[in-house]
């Protein structure tokens, strides 16, 4: 059986997108008689970052071919230019070739439609794997204006592309709504986001601060872009929080210069570029709280941020600025975690003194979210829809 897999990103890319799509291929290598081609990018998500990858790449039974994009950042044409140049690279990297399923793993859309694109193309079952949903992210972080334009025209991509899958699986329950609803053909599932082996069995070096001679330390590490929203809230709970916290920012996107400026003459708040995934463990483990948080915006009531199964694995109490799912999520699965509605730094100020400092024991939560177990069902359910003619 040969599986065409298309994702944006790809080991050692550091993001999301790229984590789960390289513990999927993990799982499906192992499946008996699978083939599996890879059509990505080059290590492209923040351009303070560099990891090095070969164009291509041939290991047993999976292929790897990363197309070379142009040099980009986080803004919006540049990013419709990066995935142009994907989408048509894509298109000849697969000339003339045939595949028993297509698989698309995809946030920002286009990336799927790639993948119906090429499935109707070679007559091929489509399996999408979504991660976000784009058209409705969109309406908050546009201009009506631009919406007005664009919206029609998205939608009627969004439409053939969901319509033309067999199966498509959403990373968040929040997302079953929106979907279900609109395109009744294809199968459902949810396969999440998980801990990756990496932060597994991890163990904090040192006792929490005891001292108030010595700040706490409130981590945040990831991408810095509208969509988290920091400037809304990391500058103003820092002057709240006071002396006892030191805030650290690690990561980059379209939205850090904003969050510099607006930390301006805020000394408890620090930045650092970001880091591979060896070191960011570190950074968890030496941290005493982790910090997450989305903008206050209606499309994030549904998402579910892979980052909170990698702060949960670790230990840490986590300080959670988020609504709708992803806060019914943490509020039922994870202990020690506190959460506050997102921008509202009163409530976090009161969110953050009230977390238990040290290790919270997770057991139960590593073994029910372990990314491995997760991915082995979901290259399951894969090879069997590849299965179905």
């Amino acid at each position: 059986m040969k599986v065409l897999v298309l994702s944006f990103y790809y080991a050692p890319d550091l993001c999301a997108g790229s984590f789960r799509t390289t513990a999927l291929i993990e799982q499906l290598k192992q499946q008996p008689n699978a083939e599996v081609e890879v059509i990505t990018t080059m290590p492209n998500r923040y351009a303070s970052f560099e990891a090095s990858a070969k164009e291509f790449e041939h290991t047993d039974n999976v292929t790897v071919r990363r197309i070379v994009l142009p040099s980009h950042k986080s803004g919006m044409l540049d990013q419709i230019k990066s995935f142009a140049s994907f989408y048509k690279q894509a298109n000849k990297l697969i000339s003339g070739k045939k595949y028993d399923l297509v698989f698309a793993t995809s946030s920002r859309l286009f990336t799927a439609f790639l993948g119906a694109r090429i499935a109707k193309r070679i007559n091929a079952p489509l399996y999408l794997d979504i991660r976000d949903i784009f058209v409705d992210t969109l309406n908050d972080v546009l201009s009506p204006k631009l919406i007005f334009l664009l919206k029609p025209i998205l939608t009627l991509i969004e439409n053939y592309t969901f319509s033309a899958a067999q199966h498509i699986n959403l990373v968040s329950k929040g997302f079953e709504g929106y979907f279900v609803n609109r395109f009744k053909s294809a199968n459902y599932s949810w396969f999440t986001n998980g801990i990756d082996k990496e932060f597994l069995n991890t163990k904090a070096p040192v006792e929490p601060k005891l001292s108030e001679a010595v700040p706490l330390t409130v981590l945040y590490a990831g991408n810095i872009g509208e969509g988290q929203g920091l400037n809304t809230i990391i500058p103003e709970l820092a002057t709240l929080a006071g002396v006892k916290y030191q805030f650290k920012v690690i990561g980059d996107g379209g939205r850090k210069a904003a969050l510099i400026e607006a930390s301006q003459g805020i000394a408890n708040i620090s930045f650092h570029p970001p880091v591979n995934r060896e070191q960011l463990i570190k950074e968890y483990l030496n941290a005493d709280i982790l910090f997450l948080h989305l903008n206050d915006y209606p499309a994030f009531e549904k998402v579910l941020p892979s980052k909170i199964f990698e702060y949960a694995a670790v230990g840490k109490p986590i300080l959670a600025g988020v609504s709708g799912y992803a806060a019914e999520f943490i509020n039922k699965e994870i202990d020690n975690a506190e959460v506050f509605y997102p921008s509202n730094h009163q409530q976090a100020a009161t969110a953050l003194a009230t977390l238990k400092l040290g290790q919270t024991n997770r057991d139960n939560f590593i073994s029910k979210y372990t990314r491995t177990n997760i991915m082995n069902e979901m290259a399951n359910s894969i090879v069997s829809n590849g299965d179905i003619k």
